[in-house]
């Protein structure tokens, strides 16, 4: 991400403001504006309709939004602002409304918390973030409640942990990855697995995994498993490319037995950002379906999770 608009997306529970905060400081990062959107209340989008149907002089204009009231104050007190910050109050569902702004603005990334005002409490991922990670034609950040990130490596000093099917994955997912490591000074972690035959030998999954360096990929005579070592090698030619594009950010390589997932989500307690792809362009049925390993990650993260869409039929 460079440049551009973060979108923020708010509806003053603690888990939307946990979501603009997140935002504020990627804009910063990106030297971007940050754009904040409130898909408002049922009875406000009433009261405007009911105002526009009946031309009545005598009402408000504006139907009183303390969502705004309260988004400026702490935007006012906040340490920095991003060079253009501005509020925009949507009507709609808010799936449909955050999905239409998204793709009026082509931000670099919507940024959203984990459950809003309605729902079940125990619920990791409510049905609006899930919705908008799900249908965006953007890159969707979904920022986890207070309590369910503690302990995560949100800050500064975190990595990037990328997601990455050798074979899949596309081009646009990396390209976020690599390019959020840079705006943070930090390095990028790639796991992939690679499938194993079901055996009592097999490491459970609590198992620390092993992290290489580029340098340190075994050779043939190595003590590595074949199956890890070719993972291990596709990963190095699928990002050849961005480690010629982005030669500061250092790089992490990991192969684990097995279904990724559930590492992904262990990796997320000490992450920055875990980022994964909504799904393979070319096995999805339009925009109406996310990868199991995306839903897993979103429904279980520790941290923030970036849902990144591919933007092209096919890999760049």
């Amino acid at each position: 991400m460079s440049n551009g608009l973060v979108i923020a997306a708010v509806d003053g529970s603690e888990h939307s403001l946990g979501a603009l905060e997140w935002a504020r400081r990627a804009a910063l990062r990106h030297g971007a504006g940050l754009l904040v959107a409130h898909v408002l209340s049922d009875s406000a989008q009433l009261y405007a309709g009911r105002r526009s149907s009946l031309h009545d002089a005598s009402e408000p204009r504006e139907y009183a939004d303390p969502v705004r009231d309260h988004v400026r104050d702490l935007l006012a007190a906040a340490p920095e602002r991003p060079a253009e910050v501005r509020y925009e109050a949507l009507e709609g569902s808010v799936p449909e409304a955050l999905r239409v702004i998204g793709a009026e603005t082509r931000p670099l990334a919507l940024v959203m918390g984990s459950r809003g005002r309605g729902g079940f409490a125990a619920l990791l991922l409510g049905s609006n973030s899930r919705a908008v990670a799900t249908t965006a034609p953007c890159t969707v950040v979904v920022v986890p409640r207070a309590e369910r990130a503690s302990g995560a490596g949100a800050g500064a000093g975190g990595t990037v942990v990328l997601g990455l099917h050798t074979a899949e994955t596309h081009d646009d997912v990396l390209a976020f990855a690599f390019a959020e490591a840079a705006a943070r000074g930090t390095a990028v972690q790639v796991v992939s697995a690679y499938p194993v035959p079901p055996s009592p030998a097999v490491a459970p999954l609590d198992t620390p995994f092993t992290v290489i360096t580029p340098e340190e990929l075994v050779g043939d005579d190595g003590d590595t498993a074949p199956a890890e070592r070719d993972t291990l090698r596709a990963q190095q030619e699928r990002l050849a490319p961005f480690l010629d594009r982005y030669p500061e950010v250092p790089v992490e390589q990991a192969a684990v037995p097995g279904g990724a997932a559930e590492r992904l989500v262990e990796a997320s307690r000490s992450a920055a950002l875990v980022v994964v792809g909504r799904h393979h362009p070319r096995r999805s049925l339009g925009a109406l379906m996310m990868g199991s390993v995306a839903n897993a990650v979103l429904q279980h993260a520790h941290g923030p999770v970036a849902v990144v869409p591919a933007t092209h039929d096919e890999p760049v």
